[in-house]
């Protein structure tokens, strides 16, 4: 993580986000110089246009595809730029009867380092793969979701943050790795052992790559947390665009 404040116990002093938890507060999901996305997104009413009726979602490769759950009817996609690039594009589908149909597209960002199939703690990469999205939680009410939330304090960044990481947790959808659904996307259990890491989140852009989760703007946060459904069984299906295809 790149220092956010003066002083060199800035490493030290903060965990990665997205991967760990302080005791009294999260901590951040890195940073870098690359363009924020939310200077490039849609308002949450915003329309594509036209909108894309599809057989199947493109650029997800069969084994990938066979991953998702048969009956799932919304995915969020994320297509990663490069293996080792920390710039992404987050897309909404959601199917009606045998065909997908294209919602929503933003950009946004994943772990500072890229991606990679096998994520370890601390490895500054996004875990390339298809997950289930059961939870919600953030420090701002929830703005209408199906998803359960849970709105806590314990979301709150901590003070000595830079101003432009300090809203990062203000809404959260959490990425079923590692992680037990049903409990709040703070929860600490990792089923699979410390060192496969753990708070893999969907939360808002500070304009950076980040310590494994994706990033995006306030307003794509907003629509995806009122749209997600648990009756649809949402997934996230998330890698770089070559492991995608695979």
């Amino acid at each position: 993580m790149d220092p956010m404040r003066k002083g060199g116990s800035t490493r030290a002093a903060v965990a990665a986000a997205c991967g760990a938890l302080l005791v009294t507060s999260l901590a951040a999901c890195g940073g870098s110089d690359h363009k924020s996305a939310a200077a490039h997104d849609r308002t949450d009413d915003a329309r594509p246009r036209g909108s894309t009726v599809l057989k199947r979602i493109p650029g997800i490769g069969d084994r990938l595809w066979r991953q998702v759950p048969a009956g799932s009817r919304q995915v969020v996609a994320v297509y990663g730029a490069g293996r080792n690039s920390p710039d992404s594009t987050v897309v909404f589908f959601t199917k009606h009867g045998s065909v997908w149909k294209q919602e929503r597209s933003w950009p946004a960002h994943n772990g500072r380092r890229g991606w990679t199939p096998d994520h370890h703690e601390g490895d500054r990469r996004s875990p390339v793969g298809v997950f289930t999205l059961s939870d919600a939680g953030g420090v701002l009410a929830a703005p209408g979701t199906r998803l359960p939330y849970t709105r806590s304090v314990a979301f709150q960044t901590p003070s000595y943050w830079a101003k432009a990481y300090r809203h990062d947790f203000d809404y959260v959808i959490a990425i079923d790795y590692n992680r037990i659904k049903g409990t709040s996307p703070s929860d600490q259990t990792r089923p699979e052992g410390q060192s496969k890491g753990g708070n893999i989140w969907l939360h808002m852009d500070h304009g950076s790559g980040t310590s494994a989760c994706v990033s995006q703007s306030k307003s794509a946060m907003r629509y995806l947390l009122r749209t997600l459904d648990p009756a649809q069984h949402p997934v996230v299906v998330m890698g770089d665009r070559a492991e995608l295809k695979a």
